[in-house]
This record gives structure tokens, C-alpha cells and sequence, in this order.
């Protein structure tokens, strides 16, 4: 299969190329930085904060491959912080990346899979994306963004021979814990005196969680799938017993859980 994966550099993108490659696939992955390169894989150098770059990564794969079966949307950043404090500026940024990045290459991937007929699109959304996270709040908007996003999609191209998956992770030991661009400004500590339990609360999750290899291995078995699920949330069965929670009890309940774990 021809795969595209968006941000390659480290983390879930890194595994997923390694371990795709691997499968024998021939995959295509962009990436912001310079960093090592994975025999094999083919290196795009591209931000999807960036329309004209999306439009040539897309166009790159299209020409010299003729076509993308699998299109793989993981960019993303994290900013973390009360939301009083945290900047418009932060708040387009981070919408921009994690949102509207998927939106800018699925402008061009669409047309292609619409014409060849078929097609697999996998979105990374997260835990984070179903559940609103204290101190993560800008980031779990732009998760709920891609939730909806799919969710309208995937019934749009259902008889287009497109499959729309959506991928919820929770914790895993990334890169993405210590690149967050968290608020360090003393008067929110002063206004929330829970934040700085919260965010150590959340980054040891973060450092303690799975390895990117294991959900690289997941996404391997969902590329073979032809008929794969709607939604696959890749976690700790801790983790995956609170999305049940939510969907059970009352709202006011499973935000006093949710704000006892986090210590607010």
C-alpha cells in the first residue's frame, strides 16, 4: 500500500513508519525538522501549518506513486495551562496544528481517494478528545474538532469507498510530554493552585505510559483491516474504563472523579 503519515519526526509518528515500512508498505511521511532518516521511508519536508506545503507533500506521493491508499494524520503540539491564561495567540496555534493540519492535506487527499475509489483515512484524536482534561483545554478542543470533523466525513464517503477510523491514545512516553508549551506564568499558579499537581499529575501518566511501538503495532493490524471499526481507543484499561465512565453517569459525577484525579 501507498501510506502517507503526517509528522514522522519522533513519538507515534516515528513507530508507525518504522513499523509500516517494516509490513513492506511503501510509506511516505513529512517532517518539520531535520532528524535521522528510517531506510526506506520517504522523507517530505513539510509543516501542515503550511497549505501550499500540504498541497506539494500530497502532490509528491500522487505523482510518483499514482495514487495514496492510506492517509495518516498524526501532527500534532500540546499546550497546556488554565485556559484564563493561555494566550489567543496559544489558542489559534493550537487549533491550527492539530485541526486545521488534518483539515489542509485531507483538501487534497479527498480528491484522490474520491477518484480511484477507495481509500483508508486515520485521524489521531485522544482520550483527550472525548473527555474535556483540566489544564489541557485548548488541546481537547482541538481533539473534539477532529472527532466531529471525522464523524461528518466518515459519513460522507461512505459510499465512496473511503474508510474513515479515528484513533483515541491515551497515555504513552513520547516526546509530546516535554515539547508541551505549558503556561509558567506565576499569577496562573497564584489564580490555580491545582495546576501544578495537575500538570505533574499529568506528565507522569505521560513518562509512565505505553510505548509508541505498541500503538504503532495496533495501527499495522488497522491498515490490513478491510473493514475497520469507527473509533480504536489505545490505552491502559484504566484509561478506557473512565471512557466508559463518561458514557454512563451523570455529567456531574464523572466530573467529580475527573477532578479528584487530577486534584482540583
Amino acid at each position: 500500500m501507498i501510506i502517507l503519515i503526517t509528522g514522522i519526526t519522533s513519538g507515534f509518528g516515528k513507530a508507525m513508519a518504522e513499523r509500516l515500512n517494516a509490513d513492506g508498505h511503501t510509506v511516505y511521511g513529512t517532517h518539520r525538522r531535520d532528524c535521522p532518516q528510517i531506510p526506506g521511508v520517504r522523507y517530505i519536508k513539510a509543516d501542515v501549518a503550511s497549505e501550499q506545503d500540504c498541497r506539494a507533500a500530497v502532490q509528491q506521493v500522487l505523482d510518483e506513486q499514482g495514487r495514496i491508499d492510506v492517509f495518516i494524520n498524526n501532527a500534532g503540539m500540546g499546550i497546556g495551562g488554565p485556559l484564563e491564561f493561555c494566550t489567543l495567540e496559544q489558542a489559534q496555534q493550537q487549533m491550527d496544528t492539530n485541526w486545521m493540519g488534518m483539515v489542509r492535506c485531507l483538501h487534497w487527499v479527498l480528491p484522490a481517494m474520491r477518484k480511484q475509489g477507495s481509500g483508508k483515512i486515520i485521524c489521531f484524536s485522544s482520550i483527550g478528545g472525548l473527555m474535556g482534561l483540566p489544564f489541557q483545554g485548548l488541546y481537547s478542543a482541538s481533539k473534539f474538532a477532529i472527532e466531529g470533523y471525522c464523524e461528518a466525513l466518515r459519513l460522507e464517503v461512505k459510499k465512496l469507498g473511503i474508510k474513515v477510523v479515528v484513533i483515541e491514545p491515551g497515555d504513552f512516553a513520547t516526546s509530546f510530554t516535554a515539547s508541551r508549551n505549558s503556561v509558567d506564568d506565576p499569577e496562573a499558579h497564584k489564580a490555580y493552585p491545582s495546576y501544578a499537581r495537575s500538570l505533574q499529575s499529568i506528565e507522569k501518566d505521560e513518562t509512565g505510559g505505553l510505548k509508541p511501538e505498541y500503538l504503532a503495532g495496533k495501527i499495522s493490524c488497522i491498515v490490513r483491516k478491510r473493514n475497520p471499526n469507527y473509533h480504536y481507543i489505545i490505552s491502559t484499561l484504566e484509561q478506557r474504563l473512565s471512557v466508559f465512565l463518561k458514557a454512563i453517569l451523570p455529567p456531574s459525577w464523572f466530573a467529580a472523579i475527573l477532578g479528584s484525579y487530577y486534584h482540583l
